[in-house]
Order: structure tokens, then sequence, then C-alpha cells
């Protein structure tokens, strides 16, 4: 019997276990692994979407099966690499290996869709077949619509590629389609009709040129009146004399127009060339090493990614860079694109559901060799990968907070003991995690200690906002920054100003009672947003209009408290009228290509300061900005989380870093109300060695990672004891099956207790080694999926970024 082992797609009690079905006859030498197909499941004629996860085409099995009803695609979703990352990344994250699946694919394929055929190339295709079309170019095409014997001669048709299979996504991912247009006479009829053109027939004679010198190639209608200077009116003359046949053709779409200059190598100094030098020798050795690249910023990293990634593509193999944020991506694919063209695909949110199908296919295709992108990136379908960079390495954004929780790093390893190639991590400053594992010898640390232009790094000054406010009652702008910020105005310089809270002010108190408006779906208040007029949730997204009087009390006693980026924008003109402002945060970069816009204003000089989140603080090269204020540096830093500390040095190391990175020198103000904390004295000094060495010995004697491994179970539901009752007997399973040696912490309820109307009660297993525990959390990851069909979930996440 010729027999599927299927992956099925049943999101309500979903499995690991592939299920077994019959290959009808008419399928058996069509399908292939990785094929999405249609399948019945259980009883009542039900039909789900599957992944063919093996084929044995020997098959034996005893007992009846369920036939493979249909194909969705007419060639595999997955690669092998793929399928077998799949089930890899399953264990690994306890999640279920259709949701790792699933977070492969495109949007365009995950999502419920139709099908166009389309006819390509009309020459040998059966007249039963050319009937489905009824004159037309294209259908819309259902397989299941379909008997198997035509099924069968349209497989084929389009393995020949007479045939095309566009995907269309509730009609707002249909391709791009461009007139196009191709000879349909010989060279020697086209020769024969430009001896008898009359002289003055100038464009008729360009036209037959063409056709003589480009006689077997079609080519986009816009191209030819564009590139080669042939009216349209021209073309449409060559067409009434059946010179050439016109028809719809699909266009890739290009989600960055934008002209880029070309850009050449670099001279690297000693320490880059070192790091080059490494990574190529794994390259061309088929070497799986991972290298950890420690540079100050402005050491020139990019650069060394930049030239090792040639190497690679000297090599004949491919290139995966990845970058944390979509406000690097511009920038990054600037540098990029410059160096290696149209050779170059794009992968992030950034784009339409359409831009990034048709990038996804042109990889999947072989047509680009060197793919750009932020976490997600990490599943393009690249082949024969020589390289993997990750950079900004440090970043929580590359863990993803979803099932599946994996982190990016894991599965850039994984991609790389498969493609034996090395994975370069890249930062400032390291994770403690990665640099632990170089100083251990298990990764290599690459250094590059000094700036490429030989400049110092800027000085750093910490102001004392308690003090700050007895004097003057400021809490936004200390004097000094203020007066800082005005000389660089005068000088025609650039500020770069972070506050790590965006919006008008963070909450809404009644001075009369105290009430404080709560969102009414999480537990956290609401965010006043000026320009929209409205109370929002940052988590959930509510939004109310802002009150009047106080739903409480009744009193009109309303003020607003705290700052947000909004708010300090609207004082920071009253203070510097004259200054050019630019906001960047999640509010100003909502629309499509914001990020891009916002930096490319700046970059030209179009606004003087540049007021954002965490979203400026990395990546970001403006030779002219010589001046960073942070004006708030404790954000982050007493949060109820472990790497608190950790972030907050990272991110004032790299926003600091922003400041004089050309020939004028850096300064950069840090406000805090805690200017003795280590993280921002260290921070302060730059000194990532020292702040490692103590940051390590807190994590010590607390147990923590990296001297301890951690996992976060979590149960949620919109009844607040039922999730604790779960986690209870939860905590049960735990103490029976494991040792003494895991250290429990819960259950308890989660730091935000309410989000989006479920409460979330968790424990934090810490241990260094229990045979016991992947056993433990696959047995509680099957056995509790029963209560999601009751709206209680129970997730594990391995490894967690934040225990909040």
């Amino acid at each position: 019997m010729n027999l599927a082992k299927v992956i099925v797609d049943v999101p309500t009690m979903q499995t690991n276990d592939p299920y077994t079905y019959l290959i009808p006859d008419e399928l058996a030498d069509k399908i292939q692994n990785g094929m999405r197909v249609v399948v019945p499941f259980g009883s009542g004629g039900r039909k789900i979407q599957g992944i063919v996860a093996d084929i044995d085409h020997n098959g034996d099995f005893d007992g009846e099966l369920k036939e493979i009803d249909g194909l969705l695609d007419l060639d595999s979703a997955l690669n092998d690499e793929l399928l077998s990352m799949s089930e890899w990344m399953a264990k690994k994250t306890y999640s279920f290996q259709i949701s790792c699946i699933l977070t492969m694919l495109p949007s365009v394929m995950r999502a419920k869709y139709e099908k166009e055929l389309i006819i390509n190339d009309n020459e040998g295709i059966d007249d039963e077949v050319l009937g489905l079309f009824d004159g037309s170019d294209s259908i819309d095409f259902k397989v299941e619509d379909i008997n198997s014997s035509m099924l069968r001669r349209i497989i084929q048709y389009r393995k020949e590629g007479k045939l095309i299979v566009r995907y269309k996504v509730n009609d707002k991912a249909k391709a791009k389609k461009v007139y196009a247009v191709k000879p349909i006479i010989s060279i020697n009829e086209a020769e024969t009709e430009l001896s008898n053109l009359r002289k003055n027939s100038k464009n008729l004679a360009k036209l037959l040129d063409y056709i003589i010198n480009n006689n077997e190639t079609s080519i986009p209608q816009r191209k030819l009146v564009n590139d080669f200077n042939i009216p349209e009116a021209t073309i449409k003359s060559g067409i009434e004399k059946e010179w050439l046949t016109r028809f719809w053709q699909e266009e890739y779409r290009n989600p960055y127009e934008q002209e880029v200059k070309p850009n050449y190598p670099l001279k690297l100094n000693d320490d880059q060339q070192k790091a080059v030098d490494a990574i190529s020798e794994a390259t061309t050795n088929d070497q799986s090493d991972v290298f950890l690249l420690e540079g100050v910023t402005g050491s020139g990293k990019t650069e060394v990614y930049l030239q090792a990634i040639q190497k690679a593509l000297e090599n004949r193999k491919t290139a995966l860079m990845l970058v944390p944020e979509i406000s690097l991506t511009p920038q990054m694919v600037k540098r990029v694109k410059g160096r290696f063209g149209n050779k170059v695909a794009m992968l992030h949110s950034g784009l339409s559901s359409g831009e990034k199908y048709d990038e996804w296919r042109r990889i999947n295709n072989g047509e680009a060799d060197v793919v750009v992108g932020v976490r997600s990136a990490i599943f393009a379908p690249l082949n024969n990968i020589g390289i993997i960079i990750m950079d900004e390495e440090h970043e929580a954004s590359y863990k993803q907070d979803d099932a599946p929780r994996y982190h990016t790093r894991d599965v850039a390893k994984w991609r790389c003991d498969y493609h034996n190639c090395p994975l370069v991590l890249g930062s400032a400053t390291p994770s403690l995690e990665s640099r632990a594992r170089a100083t251990k010898g298990v990764y290599k640390l690459l250094s590059l200690p000094k700036r490429i232009n030989n400049q110092s790094l800027p000085e750093v000054r910490i102001i004392d906002m308690k003090e700050e406010i007895k004097t003057t009652g400021d809490e936004d702008f200390s004097q000094e920054l203020l007066a800082a910020m005005n000389n660089r105005l005068q000088k025609h310089e650039q500020i770069v100003l972070m506050l790590n809270r965006r919006g008008y002010s963070s909450f809404v108190m009644c001075r009369s009672c105290g009430f404080v408006l709560h969102c009414p779906n999480c537990d956290i208040s609401l965010t006043l947003h000026m320009d929209s007029k409205t109370m929002k949730c940052h988590y959930c997204g509510h939004e109310e209009s802002i009150p009047n009087k106080c739903k409480n009390c009744g009193s009109k006693k309303i003020r607003y408290y705290g700052t947000g980026t909004q708010k300090v924008q609207e004082k920071l003109q009253n203070l510097v009228p004259n200054a050019r402002i630019l906001r960047m945060d999640v509010d100003t970069t909502r629309r499509k290509g914001a990020h891009e816009k916002i930096l490319q204003k700046f970059g030209n000089h179009e606004a003087d300061i540049l007021l954002g989140t965490q979203m400026i603080a990395k990546g970001l090269d403006f030779p002219n900005v010589t001046l960073v204020g942070v004006l708030n540096a404790d954000t982050s830093l007493d949060l109820p989380d472990f790497r608190s500390s950790e972030r907050t040095f990272n991110l004032l190391t790299q926003v600091s870093g922003r400041a004089g990175r050309a020939d004028k020198e850096g300064l950069v103000y840090i406000q805090t109300f805690n200017p003795d904390h280590y993280a921002i004295r260290l921070a302060q000094k730059q000194d990532y060695e020292l702040f490692y060495r103590k940051e390590m010995s807190v994590r010590h004697q607390t147990n923590y990672p990296p001297y301890f491994f951690t996992v976060k179970i979590t149960a949620s539901d919109v009844n607040e004891a039922k999730a604790a009752a779960k986690m209870f007997e939860i905590q049960k399973i735990l103490k029976a099956k494991l040792s003494d040696k895991a250290l429990m912490l819960g259950p308890s309820p989660s730091s935000i207790l309410k989000l989006k109307n479920k409460y979330y009660y968790q424990i934090i297993i810490k241990y260094k080694n229990e045979p016991n525990l992947s056993e433990c959390l696959n047995y509680i990851l099957n056995h509790y999926q029963k209560d999601a069909q009751k709206g209680l979930y129970v997730n594990i996440d391995p490894d967690p970024l934040n225990f909040m």
C-alpha cells in the first residue's frame, strides 16, 4: 500500500503523533514530503489540513485506513530541512509540530486562501484541461473540484512550466500583474519587415530591431517603453501587425523600491581582519563553529558581517543575517543591498502579506542568496547556507513569546549544524549566557575593542534627578542637558533623546480619592495618548475617552502623572522652539515604511532631534549625532525580573554608542533617580567586562541563568480560581516526578495577573541537571490539552527571558 504519515492541524486537540492515511493511486507518484493535503478527520465528514511528514510506498497497515482527500499544493511547502527542524523544535520548545510548521510558513500559506491556476504557455496542453479555462488566461482553482485524471495532468503541466499556481489571501495578497509582450515572428521575418519599412518609421524600426535582438524573450511592456524608448502606440501597432503578442505576466513586488547606491568593501583594521579570516575559514571548511563577535559601539561589526558574507557567496553558498528590530532593517538593508544588489531579500513584519510571500518565493526559488530580516527570517527556505549572523544577539526580541516559544539563537545553531556553517553572534553587550559560553570555550570569542576611526567612546555624565527636582522641579530635563542641547543646536549638530515609555502620561489619577483608571481587560493602568484624545492599554489595545471626572467618587480633580514620548515632544518644542523634532515610537511607526521615512529624514538632516523609545538605541549610525540624552534610565531597572540590571546596562551602553561615531566627539547624559546603581555606573564607563563579572556573581548567588536552567509553566483562564487550582495541581505532579535538586518558585500570580480578560498563574523551575524533567513536561503538555477545549490553557516556556 502507498501510505503517508500526516501531521494534522486540529487547533483544539493537537498532537505530535502523525496519522497514517492511504494515498490514492492517482496521487501515488505526485505526493511529496512537506506537501499540504486535505484529509478526513474524526466522524461527520470533517476535512482538515495536514502536512505530509513521511511516505511509504510499500507500507503495510492492519485495519481500515482513511484516504487522503486532496492536495493543497502542487509541490512541497516545506523542504526536508524545515520538516526535520519542525520536529526538533517541537521537542525543544515543548510545543506541537503543526504549530512549528505554521510558524515557518508565510501568512499567505497559513491563512485561509484561494488559489488561481494560470496558463503560462498553452502549447502542448490538452483540450480537456484548456476547456477548464473557457477562453480565459486564469481560473479560480480548487484541487478538490478536479478529478484525479485531470489533476495528474495539471501537476505535470505545472512541472513543465505551462501552468502556474498563485495564492490569494482574502483578496489582499493578489499577485501583482503587468502587461508583458513577446515577439511572435522569426528573426528572418523581422528583418524582412525592417527592410520594407518607410524611412520615417523610426519607432517601428526600433521595435523591429528589438525583436531581432531579443526574439525568444518576453518583457514587461513598461520596461520596453522606459528602457528602449519605444512608445506604447508603437507597441500597439506591433501587436496589430502580429509582430508581438501581449499578455498579463506576474511580477514580484519590490518591498525596497528606493534606489540604493552601491558601497564597496572598506579597509579592515587588524581586529576586523582577524575576525573575517576566522569566520571565513569556518565557512570554507564547512565548520559549524559559533563565534561571539564582541565589539564596542562603532567598532565596525557590520563591515565584518558584509565581508564574511562575501566570502560565503564566493564559495557559492548563501547567507542569512538577522537584526532584532524592524527599525534597524532600513539602514542594514541599505548597507547589504548596496553591497550585494538584487541578490538580497528581506523578511520582516513591516512588509505586506503579498510582499512577504513574494520575497519568500524568491528565496524558495533560489533567486536570492542573501536574506536580511527579523526573528521570523530564521525560517527562510535558503539552501546551502554558508553563514548565519545574529546582530545585537543579546536582544529579547529574538525570543518568541507565543507557542512555539523558540529562541532564534537555538534555531540558528540547529541550522548551522545542519549546513555545517558558522554562526556569528554580534553585540557590544553580549548576553551573559553567550559570554559565559565564550569564556568556557564553547563559543569562539572575537574582539573589536576599538572604534574603527580610533575615535574615543563618548563621555558619559550621570545626572541625579532627585537633586534636579529639588532645584528646578523639572523631572524631564535637567539644566545641564538643556544647556548641552542648545549648544549642539547652535553648532547645527544632531541630538538623540531616549525615553523608554510611549504615550503622553503613564496614568490618570483622581486627587480626591486616589482612583487610577485601569484597563477593564488587564491588570494594568491605562496610558494617556493626547494625539488621539484616548486612554489606551498597551497590552490588549483597549481604548476609551479621557475622563473629565472620577469614575469612583465623581470628583473633577483629575491629574495626569508620569511622562511619555508624546508629552516630552510637546514640552521639548516649548523649550527649544526652533528645533525640528522627530518622534519615533510604536505610535508614530504603525504605517508601512514609517521607520524608514523617519530615519531617512533624520539622516538627511531634516530634523535636529530624534526622540524615541528603545527602538532608537541600537544599530543606528548618524555621523552628525554628537549628543545623546537618556531622560529616565530607571524605566527597566526596578522591574520584578532578575534580568532588569542586564537590560538596563545593555540599553544605556547601546544608546550611548549613537554619539560621536564619526569625527566629532560625543557626549551622553543619563538622567536617573538611582545614580549609584552598578548597572548605571558601569554603563557610564561602558565597562562590559566589569559588569559581566559583577552580574555573574549576583546570578551565582541567586541560582539564576547562566548557572541554572529555567522553565516557566503558566496556566490561564477567565476564572482566576480555576487558573490557580490548575497550577497547584501541576505542582503536585512536579513534586512527585522531579528530584529535590530542582528548585521550584510558586505557584504564584504572574506579575501582571490579568491580561486580555484572562488570569495568569505560574511556576518557575530552576535546575542544573534534571533527568526526569523532559518526560514530566511532555506529560503536562499532552495531559492538559483537554482543558484547552474548556478555555483553560497550560503553557510551557523553556529558558524564559522574563518571569513577568
